[in-house]
């Protein structure tokens, strides 16, 4: 095994982020050459929530094995998380073979989800045991990384349009492979970890006992629920309700792609400056209350029909509603054991990719019956529980962290 290389301590964040980065392009790989793949493996238009659900499916069959087994916990993440990174690029490259259906497409797509189960939890993970103070603007920029990294396979795919999909799925393995060496080469196990000793599988029950840590988790769930469905629709959004559709040599959707949801990436490190003075609770209600605002006004922005304000209300609908994300992670933290950080972390993320599931094919189902522009307003149930579960009788304390 490859021994972590000495390095100086101010190096440690960027590597991890730039890890983060690398490895969770493979993401939104499959969405991002979606129409390559429906044209050469004759799929039906329908395929997207279908492939998006199946990475989503991976990664919640992962982190119940992650989470079971304390993977996390028991061995060291730098060598989890590199194990992960090498299959998920292997599982990804399955995507181009010739010879495949819907069902291997599916299969590989599972795989893929599967092996990040063992990269984004994991690197939260690696982070808290770095940063105790400051952890969250430590997350802030760890989860940025993982927007800026969905969102990549987008802007690959609008700068590189004449570049054959399939190498466009070759490059994002290559950068998965590279993340998780550098990782593995120069992050060593963290001062702050504590091993555990052994397989602990009440310690999946056990977390959920603490109000506050439940508190967290259940505003995190609220906001999952918006998070993955307005991503996965956001190529559809521009399409719909712009004249991309109808005006190929305007802007370039998949580049318009990337900033609604890369930009996100930015939005997570500003709101973890701003939960540093004015509380990670609040903060995070904030952004949740912005992003369920915007779930209501989708119907009425989109039937105006004017393509740059459209434009400009899915960037700002993309600032909002991933900037709660590293705020609940850190509550969610800061409440777990530290003996189980790797599980608590795990199993929230476990039970929130569950939640993505069922809005990205609620959300399809409806498109398909309806196609109205009024199934948007659906995903503003999640802000709405995840403020109540913020503010109820047993809610979170304000913590400045």
């Amino acid at each position: 095994m490859i021994r972590p290389i000495t390095i100086a301590g101010k190096w440690i964040l960027p590597i991890i982020v730039f890890a983060q980065f690398c490895c969770t392009a493979l993401w939104f790989a499959g969405n991002a050459v979606l129409s390559e793949l429906i044209a050469n493996f004759q799929l039906s238009p329908d395929a997207l929530a279908h492939l998006t659900s199946a990475v989503q499916f991976g990664f919640i069959s992962g982190t119940l094995v992650f989470a079971f087994l304390t993977l996390a916990d028991r061995f060291s993440p730098s060598v989890v998380f590199w194990v992960c990174a090498c299959f998920g690029a292997l599982f990804n490259l399955g995507i181009t073979l010739p010879q495949n259906d819907l069902t291997s497409l599916l299969l590989f797509r599972f795989l893929t989800g599967f092996c990040l189960a063992g990269i984004y939890p994991v690197g939260m993970k690696i982070a808290a045991d770095y940063y105790q103070k400051g952890l969250g603007k430590s997350l802030g920029f760890l989860v940025g990384a993982l927007v800026i990294g969905t969102a990549f396979p987008h802007l690959l795919k609008g700068l590189a349009s004449d570049l054959p999909w399939r190498r466009i799925l070759y490059s994002i393995s290559i950068l998965s492979v590279l993340g998780g060496t550098l990782l593995l080469v120069f992050v060593p196990d963290g001062p702050y970890r504590k091993p555990s000793l052994g397989l602990d599988f009440s310690a999946l029950f056990k977390v959920f006992k603490n109000p506050a840590f439940r508190s967290a988790a259940l505003g995190y769930f609220g906001h999952m629920w918006e998070l993955y469905a307005f991503w996965a629709f956001v190529p559809v959004l521009l399409l719909e309700y712009t004249s991309l559709a109808q005006d190929p040599g305007g802007l370039n959707p998949s580049i318009l792609a990337f900033f609604i949801i890369g930009l996100g990436g930015l939005a997570c490190m500003v709101g973890a400056f701003l939960a540093a003075r004015n509380g990670t609770k609040k903060t995070a209600a904030l952004a949740l209350f912005l992003s369920g605002s915007c779930c209501v006004a989708a119907p009425f922005i989109f039937m105006l029909q004017i393509e740059v304000f459209t434009i400009f209300f899915l960037l700002f609908w993309g600032l909002v509603v991933i900037a709660d994300s590293p705020l609940f992670s850190t509550l969610v933290a800061q409440h777990a054991p530290a003996a189980t950080k790797g599980t608590a972390l795990t199993i929230v993320n476990c039970i929130g990719f569950s939640i993505t599931i069922v809005s990205i094919q609620l959300l399809n189902y409806l498109k398909v019956q309806f196609d109205s522009p009024y199934i948007y307003m659906i995903l503003a149930f999640g802000p709405i529980l995840g403020l109540l579960a913020l503010y109820g009788k047993r809610s979170l304390p304000a913590i400045r962290k």
